[in-house]
């Protein structure tokens, strides 16, 4: 455990943020890789429906990440700080309670999904073009996919705020490289034509199946000098007040991706009444769109165990740099990103559609040409949404639940939903392309005026501004 302290107490920022943060971004990279290359593979039967089915059983699996956040960086970043303080036996309770409630969450969704199947797909726009192929997707991936899912993401986060990054990217990572692998063999080979929804879902199960196990194994062999564990027993050194602080961060860091997969559902049903064209191009867009989202993501998950180990030891010199360093690092990608967007939007559109005999080749290339616009537009944002979310992992990482949700709610309710109306009403389907850059913009104001607050309160006068 030596080697661990070192890497937040005392290991140069930089390196200590490559270190935790490094197979953080390779495991969010591979799993943005293995989440577009269904929507990739699926593209190559030039069917615009299946691309926009797709798109709408994408939004039910995102509220996965609402899940695995209440749980695992909620836990996760109790554990760091407790850790911080030297109350290990704590810091197990906590990470065996976060597991076996992720794990019951989980349950819990599968079957509201289950039951309510066709009223939620209908509600999130699916037509009867859509629908069947949506059905596909979310059954196997969501219906009797979703606990082995949840292992994961929540595994991952309890490893990563315990100092175990590498183990935790090498988990995610190794199950997205497997979907990538299995997605053709059952897409074309084992599954009919005309079952490459199905076929995809199956793959991605599969692989969830195998990550889980990977990363169950881990925690257990490393919690017998780690602050982790999974074992129901270790509960016993827990109360009701220790459960309440895992949800105080928890809730809000849910929060956000929830009020986003509502923000999405929203998008889609604004989008669908334009046509399915346009709802299958912003599903390719939202995809593409996601690389710097998924790095800068990598870099707060890396900077939070930091940041709460720093803060709670009372070394805010050293908290204020992880802060600033992260900051740097994502502002910089962000910024290559809409480099990249701007200047190659066609060759990034159209690996996610065919355009060739498969399919009908018109609808494919408007497809296509809706993306690359929206794509465009989309991308204004640049470095904002980074700010937005470093600044709401500074927040959850020093236990401030408050701020995070309030972020949270103005970011979403208080400007993406209305923004996209407006913009709907004025603009149409362009204005929905644009309206989140508007909304990220104003919303990282007020985030950096919240965190700027509350260092005024809780750091003290005269050292580093974050």
């Amino acid at each position: 455990m030596n080697e661990k302290r070192a890497v937040f107490e005392s290991m140069p920022v930089p390196k200590a943020l490559r270190m935790l943060a490094g197979p953080t971004i390779i495991s969010q990279l591979i799993n943005l890789i293995y989440n577009a290359v269904d929507a990739i593979f699926i593209g190559q039967t030039g069917d615009a429906y299946k691309t926009a089915a797709v798109t709408l059983a994408f939004t039910i699996f995102m509220m996965n990440i609402a899940i695995a956040n209440l749980f695992g960086i909620g836990g996760g970043s109790l554990i760091a700080r407790l850790a911080g303080k030297g109350h290990t036996e704590k810091a197990k309770g906590i990470s065996s309670f976060s597991f076996w409630a992720s794990i019951g969450a989980a349950a819990l969704y599968s079957l509201v999904i289950w039951i309510f199947m066709y009223q939620i797909l209908y509600g999130l726009g699916a037509s009867e073009n859509t629908i069947v192929f949506a059905r596909q997707y979310v059954t196997f991936v969501i219906v009797i996919g979703d606990i082995p899912l949840i292992i994961s993401l929540t595994a991952a986060h309890l490893l990563r705020n315990t100092g175990y990054a590498r183990q935790a990217g090498f988990g995610l990572s190794g199950g997205g490289l497997l979907n990538i692998a299995l997605d053709p063999l059952f897409m074309f080979v084992i599954f009919p034509k005309g079952m490459e929804v199905a076929g995809a879902a199956v793959a991605t199960l599969l692989s969830n199946v195998i990550s889980a196990i990977y990363l169950v194994a881990v925690i257990i062999r490393v919690s017998k000098h780690a602050p982790i564990s999974i074992s129901p027993r270790d509960m016993k050194s827990i109360v009701l007040k220790d459960t309440k602080e895992v949800f105080t961060v928890g809730t809000p860091s849910a929060l956000l991706p929830g009020l986003f997969d509502v923000a999405n559902i929203f998008l889609n049903a604004f989008m669908a009444m334009h046509g399915d064209l346009q709802l299958a191009a912003i599903g390719i867009v939202m995809r593409i769109d996601r690389l710097p989202n998924a790095i800068n993501i990598g870099i707060c998950q890396g900077s939070l165990p930091l940041i709460a180990y720093n803060y709670a030891s009372g070394n805010h010199e050293r908290m204020s740099e992880v802060v600033k360093t992260a900051r740097i690092y994502g502002i910089v990608v962000s910024l290559l990103s809409l480099a990249l967007f701007q200047l190659a939007p066609g060759v990034l559109c159209g690996a996610f559609m065919r355009q060739g005999t498969a399919g009908d080749p018109a609808m494919a290339q408007a497809t296509i040409v809706f993306a690359i616009r929206f794509l465009r537009l989309r991308s204004l944002s640049s470095f904002f949404p980074m700010l937005n979310y470093s600044t709401s992992y500074n927040l959850q990482a020093v236990g401030d639940g408050r701020d995070t949700f309030i972020h949270a709610v103005v970011r979403i309710l208080g400007l993406y939903i209305p923004i996209m109306y407006l913009m709907n009403v004025l603009f149409g389907s362009d204005g929905l392309a644009v309206c989140y850059a508007i909304s990220e913009a104003l919303s990282s104001v007020f985030v950096l005026w919240l965190f700027r607050r509350w260092k005024k309160s809780h750091v003290k006068m005269g050292q580093d501004r974050a």
